[in-house]
Order: C-alpha cells, then sequence, then structure tokens
C-alpha cells in the first residue's frame, strides 16, 4: 500500500543539525520504498533542496526568525504557522499518516488532528528545557509535564534508545506504544581513509557549537593532550561562524562537506552529555570509519573498546586519556573504526530501517481508520 506521509519539523530545513538529518534520513527511507513523503517546515533553510520529495514551507515571521536549537519565546508563533501549512498539505494532498519530529511539530500535529501521528521522539524536554533555559527546577518540572501529557497522545512513539522509552513510559506512555527504531544513515557517502603512520592524526568534532554540546570538555581536554603531544591539531568542522580559541575551525555545509572533512586521519570526539538525544554526528563519524571518544550518557552507539571508546562524563583528564591512546596507537584507531563502520552498515541501513518504520505507520493507519469507523 502506498502511503501519503506528512513529514513535519519545527525546524529549518535543509540545515546541519541532528533534527534535520534525521528528518531527511527518515523521509529518504519512505521515499524508497515508493511512500509519497511531503516535508512541512519552518520558512528558513541553509541552501535550496535537492530532494527527490515536496517541502512545504511555512510563513516567514521577520521578528520571529530564531533557527538556532532549543527554545524560544517567539517560536510558538512560527509553529502556529507551521499547523497551519500542515492543514493545508493534508487537505490538499489527502495525507494517510503524519510523521511528527520534535516536541514542537507534535503539538502542531495534535492541534490540526483528523490523521494518525508517529511522533519521533529525538529528546526529553524535562533534560532539554533546562540547557536552554536555565530555571533548573522549574523548567525541569515544565518538561516532565509536557513529556507526561502530550507524547502519549500520538498512536505511536517512536525512540532511538531505550533510555528514553523508559523515561516516557514512566510518564505515562503505553508501553506497546513506545517503539526503539534505530535512525537511520545510509554510509555509502562516508569513505574510509588510509592511515598515514609517519604523521599524527588530528581530533575532529563536526556539528553545530552550542551550549549543549559540551565543546567546553573537549577544549580542556585538548588542552592537555596538547602539553603531551604538541604537534596536534583540534578542528572542528561547522556550518556556525565561530571563533574557538584552541581549534581550527572548517567550514562545513553540507553532507559531501561532512564526507570531505571525515576523510582524513583523524579520532573523532564527541563531549555532549546530555542522556536524552542520539548524536546523529556519532553514526557519521562511525559511517566513515572513525575511532570515537565519547561520554557514558551520549554514547548509545559504541561499546566500549569494540567501537570506540567511553569515558565518564565531563571527566577532563579520561577523555584526554582516551584521546591519547587512539592518536598513539594506529592499530587500534583503524580497528575500532573499521568495527565501527560495520556496525552502521549492518543496524542502521535505510532499507531495513524503512521496513520497521513501514509496519508501524501501516498499523497506525490501520487503527485510525478502524477508529473513526466505529465513532
Amino acid at each position: 500500500m502506498k502511503l501519503r506521509i506528512a513529514m513535519v519539523g519545527a525546524c529549518p530545513y535543509p540545515a546541519p543539525q541532528g533534527s534535520q538529518v534525521l528528518m531527511r534520513n527518515t523521509a529518504d527511507c519512505f521515499h524508497r520504498l515508493g511512500h509519497d513523503v511531503h516535508l512541512v517546515v519552518y520558512g528558513y533553510g541553509a541552501a535550496p533542496e535537492r530532494d527527490p520529495w515536496a517541502v512545504h514551507r511555512a510563513a516567514r515571521i521577520p521578528f520571529a526568525s530564531k533557527t538556532a536549537p532549543g527554545p524560544s519565546l517567539m517560536k510558538p508563533l512560527q509553529d502556529v504557522t507551521l499547523a497551519a501549512v500542515l492543514r493545508r498539505v493534508i487537505r490538499q494532498q489527502h495525507v494517510d499518516v503524519v510523521c511528527a519530529h520534535n516536541y514542537e511539530a507534535l503539538l502542531a500535529a495534535l492541534l490540526v488532528g483528523k490523521r494518525p501521528i508517529l511522533y519521533f521522539a529525538h529528546n526529553s524536554m524535562a533534560e532539554e528545557l533546562p540547557y536552554f533555559l536555565g530555571w533548573e527546577w522549574a523548567t525541569g518540572t515544565a518538561g516532565g509535564l509536557l513529556d507526561k501529557y502530550f507524547p502519549r497522545r500520538a498512536d505511536k512513539v517512536i525512540v532511538p534508545h531505550h533510555r528514553l522509552a523508559g523515561h516516557l513510559v514512566v510518564r505515562g506512555c503505553r508501553q506497546e506504544q513506545v517503539v526503539i527504531v534505530p535512525p537511520p544513515l545510509d554510509g555509502t557517502p562516508f569513505r574510509t581513509v588510509p592511515v598515514d603512520s609517519a604523521s599524527v592524526p588530528a581530533v575532529i568534532y563536526a556539528g553545530n557549537v552550542d551550549p549543549y554540546q559540551n565543546l567546553s570538555l573537549l577544549l580542556a581536554a585538548a588542552q592537555v593532550l596538547k602539553r603531551k603531544k604538541p604537534g596536534i591539531k583540534l578542528l572542528i568542522g561547522t556550518a556556525a561562524q565561530a571563533c574557538i580559541p584552541g581549534a581550527e575551525i572548517v567550514p562545513v555545509h553540507d553532507l559531501e562537506g561532512l564526507s570531505q572533512f571525515l576523510a582524513r586521519d583523524a579520532v573523532f570526539a564527541v563531549p555532549r552529555v546530555s542522556w536524552s538525544g542520539y548524536p546523529m554526528k556519532i553514526l557519521n563519524a562511525m559511517a566513515a570509519g572513525k575511532a570515537v571518544v565519547a561520554c557514558e550518557s551520549a554514547a548509545y552507539p559504541i561499546t566500549h573498546d569494540e567501537t570506540g571508546l567511553v569515558v565518564p562524563d565531563d571527566d577532563v583528564d579520561a577523555y584526554a586519556a582516551a584521546l591519547l591512546r587512539l592518536v598513539e596507537d594506529q592499530h587500534l584507531r583503524e580497528k575500532l573504526g573499521s568495527q565501527a563502520r560495520q556496525v552502521v552498515l549492518e543496524r542502521h541501513q535505510p532499507n531495513m530501517v524503512a521496513r520497521q518504520l513501514e509496519t508501524l505507520m501501516l498499523e497506525a493507519h490501520d487503527r485510525y481508520n478502524t477508529r473513526v469507523r466505529t465513532v
């Protein structure tokens, strides 16, 4: 059965950030299976899209143009226009299923109603709000209430890992409603490179440089590392206009640029410590055959000493020691990188993930139609 899918994201598109990458990868999964995909997003984007599906943009609001990750006081205005566009797309395209990526997209889908909803939970609001707004007790409590009352109103809740699944079940989602689905990633655009034993590998990071990425840990560990390895470089690949002391900024604006950035002899660093999300940057690095050093709260795809190294959260000395271990051990660097790439190719293969998501969509679609007929 060919489905008409509205995929909603409360974000600019395209953009080199985790939510948008996951949205695009998921849309590609559905497109590969022959479904009709319509993206509904904010009226902002980094570059003209070249995707084989329709992109429907909400109206731009000049004084509400914040497109960086995280909440803002003006974003609700963008979300209202997002809901209006979603309503129009559902009506004009005869949409069968709505896939809502991130929290505001879920609210827009619930506001419109009229179709079964698959909610792709990228994180927990109980964790995210304190990161961006401060006032930890108040915002954490508010985020916990949001986690309690809204995800359970979706027909299915798709989560990337068991910890977020448990968090949402404890807060009211039904056990059978929450399904763990690994994020899809096509590893073919990423290429592995031979290691030059005569050179000193770089330490690299790719992604946005917002505070929740915890780059202060990486910068502190890099200083420790440079005292032991004076010639080593820290390279940060990002689309942001940034100046970071102690690091060399390399512009990375799209998948091609990311692939080129990762195609070097290097150790990939992920200093993030937030537990509820799933850093797509880790999968990208693994697909490129990079050995990764990550903090234990955000190291979901990594098995320590098999596909990367995992260290305690915010431990500068342990992080620096792990980087040094990989920098000095070429064999270990190659071995972990090779095994990491194999994990991505086997467990995150787009066609496999697509079939799993397709089954969930058809279940939600059939159950919704049965419910409508009996009302």
